[in-house]
């Protein structure tokens, strides 16, 4: 069950839920805000719960809409595409041979079949993004496992919309979001290393940060790259 409402100039979607909680949210990338609430609460604690938020909100929408859009690759010769934080020029090549990404006189060429379609592009590449950060992540984690006194069961890689990572506590578990392979390799790291603190302290408090600023002092200057405020996890 869902509705949209205005609370305060502020356009708010709905969810109602089994819970027992309210919970907002501002998203990514045009700072939509969300609230989740419990089944039997009225319509007006939840105008009371968003405008006592109000100021908290229009602060976080302002993150986005001060950030630039990046307009949505088409995956097409002469494109900008990134790997580790370097940005090169992509150039795609027809071909009924399979399908390929290599790098060749400073150039990512896409090899692919000429009636491929956009997410089939998409596909090819980010497989090729996979196979990078394969090759990369045993040693940093081992490294960082080895520092912070730590131990992950599993890991994994996958596209993730809002997150750059996530820890499952429980079953010692971690997620690196697929496109960090187009970031600067220090993000990747930074991105290990809080999932993997998250086996030390589950929340995001002050006993958590303390935690960041001993192990990887300069872990806020990267988190702003990241997020390109250079400009949450």
């Amino acid at each position: 069950m869902n509705k949209l409402t205005e609370i305060d100039d502020i356009e708010v979607e709905v969810y109602k839920k089994n819970i027992k909680n309210l919970h907002l949210y501002v998203m990514p990338p045009y700072g939509k805000v969300r609230v989740t609430a419990p089944y039997g609460i009225n319509d007006e604690a939840i105008h009371m719960f968003v405008a006592s938020k109000a100021r908290w909100i229009k602060k976080h929408q302002e993150k986005f809409t001060s950030r630039p859009i990046r307009e949505e690759p088409q995956y097409v010769t002469g494109e900008s595409i990134y790997i580790w934080g370097s940005s090169y020029l992509l150039e795609v090549i027809y071909s009924n041979s399979r399908n390929n990404v290599h790098m060749r006189d400073g150039k990512i060429i896409l090899q692919v079949r000429k009636s491929s379609t956009k997410v089939q592009r998409a596909k090819v590449l980010n497989e090729w993004y996979r196979e990078n950060m394969r090759k990369v992540i045993p040693e940093i984690l081992e490294r960082w496992q080895e520092k912070i006194g730590v131990a992950v069961r599993d890991w994994g890689i996958k596209n993730m919309k809002t997150r750059w990572g996530t820890c499952n506590v429980r079953d010692k578990r971690i997620w690196l979001n697929l496109q960090l392979a187009g970031k600067h390799p220090r993000c990747l790291e930074y991105v290990v290393v809080h999932e993997l603190l998250h086996l030390l302290e589950r929340k995001h408090n002050k006993i958590f940060d303390a935690y960041m600023d001993k192990f990887l002092p300069e872990w806020r200057t990267i988190k702003d790259e990241l997020n390109g405020r250079n400009g949450n996890m």
